[in-house]
């Protein structure tokens, strides 16, 4: 914790996560959305994409949205109520972002996650394949918890950890948290006048998570602990996370122009982290061979493209880890592979315009994406 150190600037990220909680989206007086913020929110997201940034928004509020219309705000919702809730909420919280980033020009998709689906493996790579494709659409995605299905999730409310995830899934380099308190403070300031704001966390000590208290009152069901388990997802993964209060129109502006928060601090660069985890301790259910020329393309950065592998073992399954070996079977990397053993035996060897001939189906033109591989000596 280090108040001089340098802290990163949002204008630097090319793709952003922007978590919002339902203490801020919707009016808790009528449980309907505060329009004219969202209006402002989405000016500012459309003033991130003009210059040159990717942005992703995880959105909470579907429950809260419901709870008025069917008439159960004054007290404490079952799980099976909440469920329910998620369910009439949800139509209400997609037609709220579409409406409002249509009126920048910008085109909203809804995905609907829970935890679980960014740690599958294949659910991972589903999913991530789905953001990437959208992002290179031009469309704003917009994902929220299936609380409908979910159960957990729903109690303990996870949206902060969820937006940290979706970081790490998209390889993104900053997830903002926007919140009701412009930081992280030494104590609760609403109870500890002397409590001091912290602008820069550089290392998630233990100290650090010791700061993290109960869930505010009301609908919202986070809190300072979820968003501090949310920053130590995401530094591990090489995004840097900020905290900054959103109460206020355009809340990502100000951020932008030095508003009060609290930095978290990157470890690495996400490409280096997830490499790292890719690289170490998971056991391979495979391995491919490929030829000199797929060795050198690998070496200067490139996917792994079916045409370069010249062999195969293992059983293994979409999203498994496979080793990749050169042609005189040392291993010189790991990957997360796109494809299972048997869609990757009928591919090795091919061109990729040949695929979907090959499968019935055109998937992604790599055996194991770049963003999916480490090699032993880059």
């Amino acid at each position: 914790m280090n108040a001089a150190a340098c802290a990163p600037h949002l204008a630097q990220a090319r793709r952003i996560v922007i978590k919002i909680g339902s203490a801020l989206l919707v009016d808790s007086a009528n449980a309907a959305l505060r329009q004219q913020w969202l209006q402002s929110v989405c000016a500012d997201i459309a003033d991130l994409r003009a210059h040159g940034a990717e942005v992703i928004v995880v959105s909470s509020g579907a429950i809260s949205l419901a709870r008025h219309r069917l008439g159960l705000t004054s007290r404490r919702l079952r799980l099976d109520e909440k469920q329910a809730m998620a369910s009439v909420g949800q139509i209400g919280l997609a037609q709220g972002w579409s409406a409002a980033l249509a009126d920048h020009g910008l085109v909203a998709a809804q995905l609907l996650l829970t935890p679980d689906d960014t740690e599958n493996r294949e659910r991972h790579l589903n999913a991530r394949a789905t953001l990437q494709t959208l992002l290179d659409l031009g469309c704003v995605p917009v994902i929220n918890e299936n609380d409908a299905i979910a159960t957990s999730e729903i109690r303990f409310g996870d949206n902060d950890r969820l937006g940290a995830r979706v970081a790490q899934m998209t390889g993104a380099d900053c997830l903002v948290l926007l919140s009701d308190i412009d930081g992280l403070y030494t104590a609760d300031p609403r109870q500890d006048p002397s409590a001091r704001h912290i602008p820069v966390v550089e290392q998630m000590t233990d100290d650090i998570m010791a700061m993290g208290g109960e869930p505010p009152p009301g609908y919202s069901s986070g809190g300072m602990r979820t968003k501090l388990l949310a920053a130590r997802i995401a530094t591990r993964a090489g995004a840097n996370m900020v905290i900054a209060a959103g109460q206020e129109h355009h809340p990502l502006h100000r951020l932008q122009n030095g508003g009060p928060c609290t930095w978290f601090l990157a470890q690495t660069d996400a490409g280096s982290a997830r490499k790292r985890w890719i690289g170490g301790g998971l056991q391979p259910r495979g391995s491919l061979t490929i030829d000199a020329g797929a060795c050198r393309a690998l070496q200067e950065g490139a996917s792994l493209l079916p045409a370069g592998v010249t062999g195969l073992e293992g059983t293994f399954g979409r999203g498994d880890l496979v080793a990749i070996r050169d042609s005189e079977g040392i291993i010189i990397g790991r990957g997360l592979i796109g494809y299972d053993s048997d869609e990757s035996l009928k591919l090795i060897g091919h061109r990729s315009a040949e695929m979907e001939q090959l499968l019935g189906y055109r998937g992604r033109d790599a055996l194991i994406h770049r963003d999916d591989l480490a090699l032993d000596h880059p």
